[in-house]
């Protein structure tokens, strides 16, 4: 048997949490029939080691979330890659807590189709002004599970106009059943 992928193991791991653990986003409800999280298969081509570009315009932008409040953020640098040949540009943020992760929060054509309709995030560590984005570890605000939750929408400047096929699709609620075809 081939050994499972690093990223194979760490979704095993969530959907387990999520299953699982009293944590989880997930309702009780949701709970009881979780089969596990829908995921795009493992792309490689979303792997995308870059260099940041730390010339961005200083300040705070305060996102708007899920539930009409702001939460501040500063722009910390902007990462520009391709996607299929098509240019795509993500600006990453810093949260004012003082953590060394970075924040990006993005919106792509597959969003509200394959994907969560408000967009999905990646959290980020630098090394200098190196960073890894691995799209494959995209994954959806606790929001996408339950209304409950307050989370920041992706502001306009990373939208992007290109699918980033990689990482976690939209959830189908166990408990809304699939009785509707698309």
């Amino acid at each position: 048997m081939r050994r499972a992928s690093e990223l194979e193991q760490f979704r095993k791991e969530k959907d387990e949490f999520y299953g699982q653990d009293h944590r989880s986003p997930l309702t009780p409800d949701q709970q009881r029939g979780f089969k596990g999280l829908s995921y795009f298969p493992e792309n490689g081509a979303l792997v995308i080691k870059a260099k940041i570009d730390r010339h961005v315009q200083p300040g705070v932008i305060h996102m708007e979330t899920t539930k009409g409040e702001e939460q501040p953020f500063r722009r910390y640098g902007v990462v520009r890659f391709e996607v299929e040949g098509q240019p795509a540009q993500v600006t990453l943020y810093a949260s004012d807590r003082g953590s060394h992760a970075l924040f990006l929060p993005f919106r792509d054509a597959t969003s509200g189709k394959q994907s969560y309709g408000a967009g999905r995030y990646l959290d980020l560590h630098a090394q200098g002004d190196q960073v890894v984005v691995d799209f494959n570890y995209a994954y959806n605000p606790n929001c996408a599970y339950n209304p409950e939750w307050n989370c920041p929408l992706p502001p306009a400047e990373n939208w992007l106009k290109v699918p980033i096929l990689a990482g976690e699709m939209k959830f189908l609620d166990p408990g809304e059943g699939s009785g509707h075809s698309h």
